[in-house]
């Protein structure tokens, strides 16, 4: 017999994350700002506020990590349900006084309309990144830290349609 366990979503943090594709179907890769090593690379994603919708919030945080506003992108499509992930202890040590136990995330996919110049990285302090990259799929997550890989393998296989 198979159990279904039922999260606690009130116990997650709201999350919009961006796949941003080019027209070659490569995904934007931002490099976390003054960190080191493998796994410092992720797709932009950020806190909903209260009352928003994934779209508007989605496009927030777009702006507010990459610089590009909406006139620069097109919509392709969403994921529909949140996708959770819990913080490992050492992130959880961190932060003690938060509530949450993890993200629920739901992305957006976006095709990128412009090009490399309008991107501006110190567009809305504080600066989340420092370096960009455009890769495909499977390198992208082949960059992402490991406890995050399995809510990236769930978009990738979302969005597999935009991206190559």
């Amino acid at each position: 017999m198979e159990t279904t366990i039922t999260k606690d979503l009130n116990r997650y943090r709201p999350n919009a994350g961006i796949v941003l594709i080019n027209d070659q179907g490569l995904t934007w890769l931002g490099k976390r700002k003054g960190e080191a090593g493998p796994y410092v690379w992720q797709w932009p994603q950020g806190g909903m506020d209260q009352g928003e919708d994934l779209r508007t919030a989605g496009l927030r945080e777009l702006y507010e990590e990459t610089g590009i506003r909406e006139d620069k992108v097109s919509y392709l499509g969403e994921t529909q349900d949140w996708i959770t992930y819990d913080f490992p202890p050492e992130v959880l040590a961190k932060r003690p006084d938060r509530p949450w136990i993890g993200q629920k995330q739901k992305w957006l996919a976006l095709r990128f309309l412009g090009d490399d110049r309008d991107f501006d990285l110190k567009a809305v302090p504080p600066q989340e990144f420092e370096a960009f990259a455009w890769e495909g799929v499977e390198t992208a997550l082949e960059r992402i830290i490991p406890w995050k890989r399995p809510v990236y393998e769930a978009v990738a296989e979302a969005f597999k349609a935009y991206a190559a």
